[in-house]
């Protein structure tokens, strides 16, 4: 049939859809990480079906950061994002994922090693820290290097002692993998791999990273299965004294920049400032979640501590005065968080009450 051959009510119909068709492609192409536009999802017309997830808010959390309205969590983009988290096809030598360094079992950390060790075994320059609770979060890495969850996974890619692929290659070889296009299109409708919809999925499996079914948190419901003991609960309190300036609300941190006193390593990391060139920044590091701490050792970020006694030996008489130590760390020209040997045994039979058993065996999150 010609277009002449319809009727004129009918011709106007179809010159309107046309019209919203592309006005709705333009807006999701301006807000995609990808700088090209996004294909329309293929299929002869054929509307593509998802199966939405909804995020996880803890009652005992506060607001979520991140825009889901940008990116809608699916069953099938969080598969889809799960797969790539653990491809190893992601390295130079198809060796290392994501989730090589990215343990479940240590909190999604890595406790192997003081130091991230990636591609031919070598090493990089600061300790793997633990992934939970991403939502939350504005900047990531012990600099806040990075200020979108949907880039994080560009970094380590690139990075020449991690996965040392640069990023258009990695997304190359996704686009040729056979086993690929399916998922993509199941995901986003289309089986054409893009920058955006690579790092959307991604985020998308990210973000179902929630820890928040520790003992603490049970306690502070008012769950089963809640129970503090005396030492417990008398580290809760001490802890909320002395340790809840940085490690704030019921996500553990407050995601600010600290210096906590640590003497300058080998490696002489001089943290926030190599972002910022600020010399205010000097010497300070995110502070850590401390969810799962019993399970993210080593502690620091150059991993050099192996034990949570260890920690606190050093904010009770290890901490060394600089221009940019954190105010908390020097009162009254005392430095240091004073703690009993008692207190210090109490903050730490706290600390263990925030192992989250239920994440990091969580089936949904592995590998296999």
């Amino acid at each position: 049939m010609r277009l002449r051959d319809i009727p004129s009510t009918t011709q106007l119909g179809l010159v309107v859809s046309v019209l919203l068709f592309s006005m709705a492609v333009a807006c999701q192409s301006s807000k995609s990480v990808d700088p090209t536009p996004e294909p329309p999802p293929t299929g002869g017309g054929i509307q593509y079906q998802t199966t939405p997830v909804t995020l996880r808010k803890p009652a005992n959390f506060p607001d979520v950061v991140y825009d889901l309205s940008k990116n809608p969590l699916t069953v099938e983009g969080v598969a889809l994002g799960k797969t790539l988290f653990y491809d190893p096809l992601l390295s130079r030598d198809t060796t290392i994922s994501c989730g090589f360094c990215h343990q479940q079992f240590a909190g999604f950390g890595h406790s192997d090693h003081p130091l991230s060790h990636g591609i031919g075994g070598k090493f990089g320059t600061r300790n793997v820290p633990g992934l939970d609770n991403l939502a939350w979060g504005r900047e990531f890495f012990w600099d806040g290097g990075v200020t979108s969850l949907d880039e994080l996974p560009i970094s380590p890619i690139q990075n020449p002692v991690e996965m040392d692929l640069k990023f258009s290659e990695a997304l190359y070889r996704v686009q040729k993998n056979p086993r690929y296009p399916a998922l993509f299109k199941a995901a986003f409708g289309s089986d054409t791999v893009t920058t955006a919809r690579f790092l959307k999925a991604v985020s998308q499996f990210l973000l179902t990273m929630v820890s928040a079914d520790s003992r603490y948190d049970k306690y502070v419901r008012k769950e089963a299965g809640g129970n503090l003991n005396p030492d417990e609960l008398a580290g809760l309190t001490i802890f909320q004294q002395k340790c809840a300036t940085c490690h704030a609300t019921d996500l553990f941190t407050d995601r600010t920049y600290r210096n906590n006193g640590l003497p300058v390593g080998a490696i002489n990391d001089q943290g926030r400032y190599t972002i910022t060139l600020n010399e205010a920044d000097r010497l300070k590091f995110r502070v850590p979640s401390l969810r799962n701490v019993e399970k993210t050792f080593p502690y620091m970020h150059d991993g050099r501590f192996t034990t949570l006694d260890q920690v606190l030996n050093h904010y009770t008489k290890g901490v060394k005065d600089s221009p940019t130590l954190d105010p908390a760390l020097k009162v009254s020209e005392q430095l240091g968080i004073a703690l009993t040997d008692t207190e210090k045994k109490q903050v730490i039979a706290f600390l263990k009450t925030l192992t989250d058993d239920t994440f990091i065996t969580n089936r949904a999150l592995s590998a296999n």
